[in-house]
């Protein structure tokens, strides 16, 4: 981590707090690997209640763009979740 980065973590924490600081810094989700998508869906929203989330079935195609409002679940067949959903 960077000293800039470091120093703007440090001014955002009193800002924030605890929780509130995790929520506005996290950007993927690992531990919703395995869940259902509904289940995923939930927890990313109780951390990102603004973003919109985006559920991709296998072999579907999805754009290349980023967007910072989004956050895309890839599930298998079951409809589990295959790998840590991330914002983009």
């Amino acid at each position: 981590m960077t000293e800039e980065n470091r120093q703007f973590r440090q001014s955002h924490r009193t800002e924030l707090g605890g929780d509130e600081e995790r929520r506005a810094l996290k950007n993927a989700w690992p531990e919703v690997v395995g869940l259902t998508a509904e289940d995923a869906e939930k927890r990313i929203k109780d951390d990102k209640p603004e973003s919109h989330v985006q559920v991709v079935p296998p072999n579907h195609f999805v754009t290349a763009d980023y967007n910072e409002g989004r956050v895309r679940i890839f599930i298998d067949l079951s409809g589990r979740v295959l790998k840590a959903p991330v914002i983009g």
